[in-house]
């Protein structure tokens, strides 16, 4: 009997953690689509690097959803071979989510270059493509930001290159001159560029993201070893109720 109540135990946590990966699955996918359009309406960037990030997210919430539903009707119907294949499905998760953290960490100090590269080419479309004009303006004003590295990138980019001005979203949020673009100095617009103010932002944020994800991962962990469990009880011909 004791093992029969261990084992009913067993189920009760394989079926309550696919419920929590479950939830982790659409959590994971809403942060995907909200992270894509945040640089759609920010970054503007045409390099497939920087979606990459939130695409992935998308894909492994959208895999774990379904792994988690696969999960839930093989603990309740004490399938093994259901069981065996969400136990197979959740470790190969498991292990592309520590081999992301890994490449994450590799190449977190190219995000300043990708970042770089995509507001200069932004740059160069300023007053050419109106979508392209608003969004840099209200990137500019949202992180108090001018130009891709400082705001002398302006005087690179025509019409700005021949009055040495640079847009009016650099002006300060309280800037007193309303023409204080006209002739920029340190003391009338942000002189930080843009790169660097969406970095340290990004880098601010990423801790949670960890967070998030060792937490995920801590969950997947113990889905794991419980599946295993389930399955070594229903292998054994032992009844699970």
């Amino acid at each position: 009997m004791a093992l029969e109540g261990g084992m009913r135990c067993v189920k009760f946590l394989v079926f309550f953690f696919n419920f929590l990966f479950w939830l982790c699955g659409i959590a994971l996918i809403v942060i995907g689509i909200y992270v894509q359009i945040e640089l759609n309406k920010t970054l503007i960037m045409s390099s497939p690097s920087a979606s990459g990030a939130p695409i992935v997210i998308i894909v492994v919430g959208v895999v774990i959803f379904f792994v988690s539903f696969f999960g839930c009707c093989g603990a309740s119907k004490e399938n093994y071979c259901m069981v065996t294949t969400f136990a197979i499905l959740l470790t190969c998760i498991f292990l592309v989510e520590i081999a992301a953290a890994i490449a994450g960490y590799i190449f977190k100090d190219k995000v300043r270059a990708v970042l770089q590269d995509g507001l200069e080419d932004a740059m160069k479309k300023y007053g050419n493509d109106s979508l392209v004009t608003q969004t840099l303006d209200e990137l500019q004003r949202k992180y108090s930001c001018c130009g891709a590295n400082n705001y002398t990138d302006w005087s690179t980019i025509e019409p700005f290159k021949s009055n040495h001005s640079v847009p009016a979203s650099c002006c300060w949020a309280n800037a007193t001159v309303p023409t204080c673009y006209l002739r920029p100095t340190p003391a009338t617009i942000n002189v930080q560029g843009c790169a660097q103010s969406i970095e340290a932002w990004l880098k601010k944020h990423i801790v949670i993201v960890a967070a998030v994800a060792l937490g995920i991962a801590f969950f997947e962990l113990l889905g794991i070893i419980f599946a295993c469990c389930l399955m070594k009880g229903i292998r054994s011909g032992y009844e699970v109720m």
